[in-house]
């Protein structure tokens, strides 16, 4: 079942075209990553999504309701956390949470109990008698986040919930987010700049720039289709000025001045590079100090992806 479907979806704030002409499916039960660069249109899709503005052209259909024609039924069904902070300085966290369990109807004995398992589950209980506005950024992100869990919904979406967060803490939400998405069936609509978080939670992955989506694949498909190339660096402490020439004359090959000398490869063909730049070193008598192998990481498909797509539209 489909929990998202967009059809030649377009936003544009005067002669900015911020979303155009996308089509996607999100199916239900899954963590769904939305990633892109600053400015890429994500903000404003999730905007689209959330009936908080209206399209210039294009259908969207979310848990199956036409967004269009009955916006106020799909926000009684959705929860939304954006990235601006959003809090009462005045209360406490644990009347936060109670509030918020006030305004969406919950019954009073639940909201008790929900409010006792979220100060526990997002590490909130020592500071429950806390004002809002007495606690850290990350505090009061985390506050945001576990209030949304207040109430019952089908959909969540999630605007880079983990800012202010530290390591730690942002491992918490992300086990938290999993087992909720596991035990529920609910669906995460969820943005990041943090690419090891998109990598760890979600299902599958969305990259859009210049407001069109790129691909759409889960984490596995996304490096078995991009990232075929390994990424192998070589360490010697000597000055190997003379070796450039025959160095640059290897595909994929590229020289780095740090604290000696690296020697950086990127290649589908690594092993074969590899074995002719060992070839030259030793017919030179260089010693190598160190050397790496390292997979492709998700990162790094996102980088090539986005540079591809800039390097297609100039």
């Amino acid at each position: 079942m489909s929990c998202i479907e967009i059809h030649a979806l377009s936003k544009s704030y005067n002669s900015v075209v911020a979303v155009d002409a996308v089509d996607l499916n999100v199916k239900s039960g899954q963590v769904f990553g939305f990633l892109g660069p600053n400015g890429a249109g994500k903000s404003t899709l999730i905007k689209l999504l959330t009936t908080l503005i209206q399209p210039n052209n294009g259908t969207i259909s979310v848990l199956g309701i036409n967004a269009l024609e009955e916006p106020l039924e799909i926000r009684k069904k959705i929860g939304v956390v954006l990235q601006q902070p959003s809090y009462e300085p005045t209360l406490t966290v644990e009347k936060s949470l109670e509030k918020y369990g006030m305004m969406w109807n919950v019954d009073k004995k639940i909201r008790k109990e929900r409010t006792e398992q979220l100060l526990e589950s997002f590490e909130l209980t020592e500071i429950r008698k806390k004002n809002m506005e007495d606690l850290s950024i990350g505090q009061r992100r985390r506050v945001q986040v576990a209030r949304e869990f207040m109430h019952d919904m089908d959909l969540l979406f999630l605007d880079e919930p983990t800012v202010g967060l530290d390591p730690s803490a942002r491992r918490k939400l992300l086990d938290f987010l999993k087992t909720k998405v596991k035990e529920t069936g609910m669906t995460i609509f969820y943005t990041t700049h943090v690419l090891t978080e998109a990598e760890y939670l979600c299902d599958n992955i969305a990259i859009i720039n210049n407001g069109k989506i790129i691909t759409v694949d889960s984490p596995n498909e996304l490096k078995n289709r991009f990232g075929n190339e390994k990424t192998i660096k070589i360490h010697v402490s000597e000055d190997i000025k003379k070796l450039e020439n025959f160095l640059q004359e290897i595909p994929d090959c590229k020289i780095e001045q740090n604290d000696g000398v690296i020697i950086t490869i990127h290649s589908s063909n690594s092993e074969i590079v590899l074995m002719n730049i060992l070839k030259i070193l030793n017919q030179n008598n260089i010693a190598i100090d160190d050397l790496s192998a390292m997979p492709t990481n998700l990162e790094e498909i996102f980088l090539k992806v986005v540079s591809d797509s800039d390097a297609s539209n100039n």
